[in-house]
């Protein structure tokens, strides 16, 4: 991690921030809404170190955007929130080897927070980063971006993407089945893994993959995970390259998701917390996922993709050359799903983004009939 600290570099250490320049103490800036702003424009060769930005709110709201070499479009478009690991609009202090946060209101929506990444991204040219505020008032953002310029880059390194994806709820094909019971309990394998897993990220090109977070409102209650996850490199095959055997096994953890936040795997949000939420992160620092033509992340939503939670991932990856991404959901797709005053979860028509359904088999539909008739037989 340090291997490089005491080396004397030949680069330019700069920054963009949000100081007032009359030299008052005004040093937030103000979107208005609807409106983006550029937060930083850099002549490259060069590269972005460090990002921080500190807000009240409009988390999943505002888009964090970055465009890389003149490009026609973004290689990062991402709500705010979730870009830092901080998913549904909610803050909570963690730290992490990419990304931390810290606030006072730990585990609320849409209070003050510092976010914090680390995530070397180089660039050749030009990097262009703006804050997109869609929500319908003004936003103020303090934020600092810190960079390096060169003489010449590195055509070794890759540039940076992220991608926001969300499916509110999964299509899935059992939802009222509980996780872990002979019913949930078939079989998900070949095509039909290919094609209804949950995606978390599918592009084309050259590059490896770091990792990722998933943020699940859990609408069912029980446990949210079960889902193995499947990495495809270079085109299908089955096995897939990768395999995994549980949602929270792809987390590097074990027994569900702890309250912890480690430097590469972690609860950047946890559930027992926060009635529900939840937003765990994986990193893949010293075993990224290369490939040289494409690559397809995917996970189950429950085992076989059975449940109907409200699901959301952000992507991390670098690529030999700028990519385009999926754009994100408009904002009215992209907000948290809330509750009632009695606690019910309140699911707004006007929230809702389902891509797919999963298409059943027949042993899914025989599971959901048995499923139906002991439910019949408890309740009679």
């Amino acid at each position: 991690m340090f291997q490089h600290i005491s080396l004397l570099g030949k680069g330019k250490t700069n920054r963009f921030s949000s100081w007032d320049v009359t030299g008052r103490n005004m040093d937030c800036w103000n979107i208005p809404a609807g409106k983006s702003r550029v937060l930083a424009d850099i002549k490259g060769p060069g590269k972005i170190t460090h990002i921080w930005m500190t807000q009240g709110n409009h988390y999943r709201e505002c888009l964090l955007k970055i465009t890389w070499d003149d490009c026609d479009y973004p290689s990062i478009c991402v709500p705010l929130g979730d870009f830092f690991c901080l998913g549904h609009g909610i803050v909570n202090s963690f730290q992490s080897l990419l990304f931390t946060a810290s606030t006072r209101n730990n585990n609320k929506f849409a209070c003050g927070c510092a976010l914090n990444c680390y995530a070397p991204m180089p660039f050749r040219k030009h990097a262009l980063v703006e804050l997109v505020n869609e929500s319908n008032e003004d936003h103020y953002q303090y934020f600092y971006i810190d960079y390096e310029t060169y003489e010449d880059f590195n055509d070794q390194e890759g540039y940076f993407h992220a991608e926001f994806r969300r499916t509110n709820p999964f299509g899935g094909w059992g939802p009222e089945i509980i996780v872990n019971t002979p019913e949930a309990n078939v079989v998900n394998k070949e095509k039909n893994a290919w094609n209804n897993n949950y995606v978390i990220l599918e592009t084309k090109g050259k590059g490896h993959y770091i990792g990722c977070n998933i943020s699940v409102a859990n609408f069912q209650g029980t446990w949210w995970g079960e889902g193995d996850d499947m990495i495809w490199v270079d085109g299908y095959k089955w096995p897939p390259d990768l395999h995994g055997t549980g949602s929270e096994d792809y987390f590097n953890q074990a027994w569900g998701m702890q309250k912890n936040a480690f430097l590469r795997n972690g609860s950047s949000i946890h559930e027992e917390d926060t009635g529900g939420y939840q937003t765990s992160y994986i990193f893949h620092i010293e075993n990224p996922v290369r490939f040289n033509k494409e690559i397809k992340v995917t996970i189950e939503h429950g085992h076989a993709n059975h449940l109907a939670n409200d699901y959301s991932s952000v992507a991390y990856w670098y690529a030999g050359e700028p990519t385009k991404i999926q754009n994100p959901p408009p904002v009215e797709k992209r907000l948290p799903v809330l509750k009632d005053h009695l606690n019910r979860w309140i699911h707004d028509p006007i929230k809702q983004i389902t891509p797919f359904k999963v298409k059943m088999t027949e042993e899914m539909k025989e599971m959901k009939k048995k499923w139906a008739e002991a439910h019949r037989r408890k309740t009679k």
